[in-house]
């Protein structure tokens, strides 16, 4: 199914302008040039611990946040710096928490799993598989509980779907009619197991059906394909309506996390993704037949995010380790 959309033409129903696709291109552009980096800095021992990065997913974050407005939520697991990235987060300070700098986003504490940014409203990367969704159904009821329209977008991944704590959250969820969004990122495995071995119902989409929250299945590597889908469930959340779940069928490149080879799934199969499905060719092929960037425009841009990420990694590496009396801090609310 998600071969078929991916090659198909965009379906455009952006409402956006000019410049607004170019910054979502933007964001997607500086999402996948961190995360090489982050890579490359993970091999060469300056970032430690365990680190999962983005590639291949760019669309579904900027799609999402697209979206949004001020006093939404967002809340994910330990794959975690593209969707903090997309909330216009500081790279400088994304990237000092991964070398576990003091002027880092958790003050050098958190690294890669545990990233946060309130002002942002973005309510962390968690290190437990699907510890988030509760958390982030909690964040719904909040909101709800203050009368406001906000939402709150729980990413979670095809893993974390068959934790039993996702079918608690379910309930109460449609209970109340909460609004929150859930946003399964099915990039096809859960660590090194494949959806087919690990789920009897392979259609995640429909995991909320046996409680009253619809669902969908979207191509995730399209921008367009995203911003549509969310642009739907937001207003169905925000009318009062309660939970809506959207399945994002998504590929990472690289393995699960860096210590992952990924020798589970064959070249020919990581090939085929990287040629015929990326989001950001994809994206880039829109933005040239529109005649909205030409060559000397992309040129243009790619120096100006390399730049921004150069800029990111001085900053980090030149910042201040955390000083020792930060040990007990932040450890209770």
């Amino acid at each position: 199914m998600l071969k078929m959309a991916a090659k198909k033409e965009m379906k455009i129903n952006s409402k956006l302008s000019d410049e607004q696709l170019k910054e979502a291109y933007y964001d997607m552009l500086l999402i996948r040039r961190f995360e090489e980096k982050s890579g490359q800095l993970y091999g060469m021992g300056l970032i430690g611990g365990f680190c999962h990065l983005y590639i291949g997913q760019e669309a579904i974050a900027v799609g999402v946040q697209s979206v949004l407005k001020e006093g939404d939520g967002v809340i994910t697991s330990y794959r975690s710096h593209g969707i903090m990235l997309a909330t216009k987060s500081d790279p400088k300070y994304v990237m000092a928490e991964l070398l576990g700098k003091a002027t880092g986003c958790s003050k050098g504490k958190g690294g890669s799993m545990h990233m946060f940014d309130l002002p942002k409203g973005f309510y962390g990367g968690h290190g437990i598989v699907g510890a988030q969704i509760p958390i982030g159904t909690g964040m719904a009821f909040a909101y709800k509980y203050k009368k406001t329209d906000n939402i709150a977008v729980v990413y979670f991944g095809d893993g974390a779907a068959n934790q039993g704590q996702v079918y608690e959250a379910f309930n109460m969820a449609k209970l109340w009619d909460l609004p929150v969004l859930y946003v399964i990122e099915n990039n096809e495995y859960g660590m090194g197991t494949s959806v087919a071995r690990s789920s009897s119902i392979v259609e995640l989409y429909k995991r909320g059906e046996s409680f009253g929250i619809p669902g969908k299945r979207v191509d995730g590597m399209n921008f367009f394909s995203v911003r549509e889908a969310v642009l739907e469930a937001v207003e169905y959340i925000r009318s009062g309506k309660g939970p809506v779940l959207l399945e994002m069928k998504t590929y990472r490149y690289r393995g699960h996390s860096m210590s992952d080879p990924g020798k589970y799934r064959s070249k020919e199969e990581v090939a085929d993704y990287r040629e015929n499905h990326d989001p950001l060719t994809m994206m880039a092929k829109y933005l040239e037949d529109n005649k909205i960037y030409s060559q000397e425009d992309f040129d243009l841009l790619e120096k100006k995010v390399k730049d921004a990420v150069t800029e990111a990694v001085e900053f980090a590496q030149q910042s201040p380790e955390p000083s020792e009396d930060e040990l007990f801090k932040d450890i209770y609310a």
